[in-house]
């Protein structure tokens, strides 16, 4: 016994040494690993720093050319340095007019609060009522660039048109710059930012509206969210580190609030966005803490807005307010079990219900409890739009036929075509969104994503914010092929995702995984392709475009319309300064602008009793009496009344558009039917009847002025109603 203990023993003895040593190895291995960090090579610094240097300043100076492009266009569209301060402001059309004559009012002003509490509290620019033109019509772009314009001290150097619109082209640049960075962040590599801004400027036609009407919202606030959209796709990137995390929280924290002040629309934007994220967050393809983050910087602006904008409520009953509460309850109740199961699927479809569930009940409840003026003709439009109620209502008719609001045409697909945006964008986002149904899969089953993802890997749809943008393309995609309107928000991103696409290796690896490509090495064609197609695009749409953009920059047109100058002149010199003139809208906006006259309508659609002032003043071109049309116009105060022969007599392309055959429908005085049946009013239509200068017309209507375009009658006091 005791000569087999002996030999135990001794092994036992001999073990404790060797795990002394695998513990001493270990550690020393781990001081090894972390304590002395392996250092870079300068070389590769030095081509990292060069790589940043070269990008940012062929994102900066893209930004800056595409500004100066605009406003050297602009200048030899109008010859806008040769004309008039009057031909100048007449440039600005419809809506536009406004929101430049307020700028206008706010230089005048003898103080900042006292200009704004004058807008605040306006009762100069329609009459029989006082509006707060700041809160209505979103005047914040208006009231910083007054501000900027004396601050600065610019009105001793140059001509507060020139500052406005100078202002709006500057945001431009802006918005080029942060697509830029944005396909930068998405590819590693500037290459892509070039060609997303070249495909930008050679679809302008469909990517923006600034070359139609400069001071629209939509101009100062896009630039905002283009900046928000690059901060969140960084902010959404893996492997960034938490310097870089912190600045594009704060980036995208300043341009969220910012984008929201400046546009009463921006809030449906933000809603699609935190759909896109939420579905992100559903499948688990990014940190839940990440996507909640920005749910936080959406309910911050939402309230800080509502402060700021007058306690603007439509804020309040936002979709986005509710689908946001919805989305941190969810998480509240959601509980923690292990991935992969069939618990937790049966839990991800729960979760899904409850967030749907809870944000049309929030939505319905605020409504209820919160005083608001939605804009309750919109689901009118909607309803009216999608089949799903008919109307011969004129308001809803006008819009239904506005080119911006129908389906989009033909010619806009072929454009994009033409310059081979579509055809690639189409290719990159099949292969994204495949690759990402791959990944959705994947996490169902219970398969975690990898931490680092190689090119050799071929998984393109792994990258949060990849899987991100694609979602938010679809989204915005959808919507654009019902309104074309909807356009400008959608493609230029397609710019963006396409270039993305043919300058990543990692799209063509995916393509050529799936292709199970082994003739030739797959990494090394996909990074020759990723160099090669570009470059040839590139090439070709230089050849093809770029003699076109600088035949329009050296072409010299004209913006001529002596007509309207000359009415604007009548009034100014003829007209009372409390008179109140009715009309087209269009044309009210342009006369608030050039003379300052009060109207009795404006181009605004967002308020139900603007939108029946419009209406009851159109009436004008309808086939109704002059008794009706005189007690129309003096129940708004109106003195003056001008008649537009364009739309008089109008001829239109598409059948049932005009603006007297959508009045004729409204008023039943025609009715189209299946048996084509017609009725006729017993009076004739009154822009023609009141220039024949018969009785009774002439009881109430006396012409003062005219011209080829526009008919001006003083509304007479003293009326004989006998014929």
């Amino acid at each position: 016994m005791a000569e087999e203990e002996g030999p135990t023993i001794e092994l036992r003895q001999r073990k404790k040494p060797k795990s002394s040593e695998n513990k001493e190895s270990a550690k020393e291995e781990k001081i090894n690993n972390t304590a002395i960090p392996e250092r870079v090579p300068k070389h590769i610094l030095f081509q990292c720093f060069a790589k940043i240097f070269i990008g940012c300043l062929a994102a900066v100076t893209s930004g800056m050319m595409y500004a100066l492009y605009l406003s050297a266009y602009h200048e030899r569209k109008f010859w806008f340095s040769n004309r008039q301060e009057l031909e100048r402001e007449i440039t600005f059309q419809g809506d536009s007019a406004i929101y430049y004559s307020y700028y206008k009012d706010m230089l005048k002003a003898p103080s900042f609060e006292r200009g704004v509490y004058e807008l605040t509290h306006n009762n100069k620019t329609v009459s029989l009522k006082t509006i707060n033109a700041v809160q209505q019509m979103s005047l914040y772009p208006e009231l910083i660039a007054s501000v900027l314009y004396q601050a600065t001290g610019s009105n001793e150097i140059i001509e507060p048109v020139y500052f406005y619109i100078g202002i709006v082209f500057g945001l431009q640049g802006i918005y080029v710059t942060a697509l830029f960075v944005t396909s930068w962040l998405m590819s590693g590599t500037w290459l892509e930012g070039m060609l997303t801004v070249a495909w930008f400027i050679i679809n302008r036609v469909d990517t923006t509206r600034i070359e139609y009407s400069i001071p629209l919202r939509e101009n100062w606030a896009l630039p905002y969210f283009a900046c928000q959209v690059a901060a969140l796709t960084g902010y959404l990137k893996s492997n960034l580190n938490s310097y870089g995390e912190r600045f594009c929280y704060l980036l995208m924290s300043a341009s969220t609030y910012t984008f929201m002040m400046m546009w009463e629309y921006s809030h449906y934007l933000l809603f699609l966005q935190a759909i896109s994220l939420f579905l992100l967050d559903s499948f688990s393809l990014e940190q839940s803490e990440k996507v909640h983050e920005v749910y936080k910087i959406y309910i911050f602006s939402l309230f800080l807005g509502y402060l700021l904008q007058f306690e603007n409520s439509a804020l309040l009953v936002s979709p986005l307010l509710s689908f946001v509460i919805a989305l941190m309850l969810a998480k509240c109740l959601q509980l923690n079990v292990k991935k992969g199961t069939f618990v937790a699927k049966i839990m991800k479809v729960i979760n899904f219900y409850l967030v749907c569930t809870l944000t049309v009940t929030l939505n319905i409840i605020m409504k209820m409890f919160v005083p608001h003026k939605e804009n309750g003709h919109m689901l009118k439009f909607l309803e009216v739009k999608f089949g799903l109620n008919m109307t011969k209502n004129f308001t809803m008719n006008w819009l239904l036929c506005q080119e911006s609001l129908q389906a989009p045409s033909q010619e806009f697909f072929l454009r994009l075509t033409q310059s081979s945006l579509l055809p690639f964008y189409i290719l990159v986002l099949i292969t994204c969104f495949l690759s990402v149904i791959q990944v959705v899969f994947r996490r169902i089953n219970g398969k975690s994503l990898k931490e680092t993802i190689t090119l050799e890997d071929g998984q393109i749809g792994e990258r949060p914010e990849i899987i991100y943008h694609v979602i938010h393309t679809i989204l915005l995609g959808s919507l654009a092929m019902i309104i074309e309107g909807l356009k400008y928000l959608w493609t230029p991103y397609v710019c963006m995702l396409a270039a993305f696409g043919v300058c990543s290796p990692e799209l063509w690896m995916t393509l050529f995984k799936w292709l199970r490509l082994r003739t030739v090495h797959p990494v090394l064609l996909a990074l020759i392709l990723s160099m090669a197609v570009p470059t040839i695009i590139g090439v070709s749409l230089w050849k093809e475009f770029f003699p076109r953009l600088m035949t329009e920059l050296m072409e010299l047109q004209e913006f001529y319309d002596p007509d309207t100058v000359e009415l604007m002149t009548w009034i100014k010199r003829q007209a009372p300064v409390a008179a109140v003139f009715a009309g087209s809208p269009q044309l009210m906006g342009v006369i608030k602008l050039c003379t300052g006259w009060m109207v009795t309508s404006l181009p605004l659609y967002n308020d139900d009793d603007l939108l029946k002032r419009n209406e009851n003043i159109y009436q004008i071109y309808s086939k109704r009496s002059a008794e009706d049309i005189y007690k129309i116009l003096t129940s708004y105060k109106a003195n003056y009344l001008i008649v537009e022969d364009a739309i008089c007599n109008e001829v239109g392309t598409v059948r049932g558009c005009r603006v007297k055959d959508l009045l004729d429908i409204a008023n039943g005085h025609v009715v189209c039917e299946e048996g084509d049946k017609i009725t006729y009013s017993k009076h004739g239509r009154f822009c023609h009847e009141v220039k024949i200068n018969y009785s009774p017309y002439v009881n109430y209507f006396t012409r003062v002025y005219w011209n080829r375009s526009y008919f001006v009658y003083k509304i007479n006091t003293v009326i004989s109603f006998q014929s």
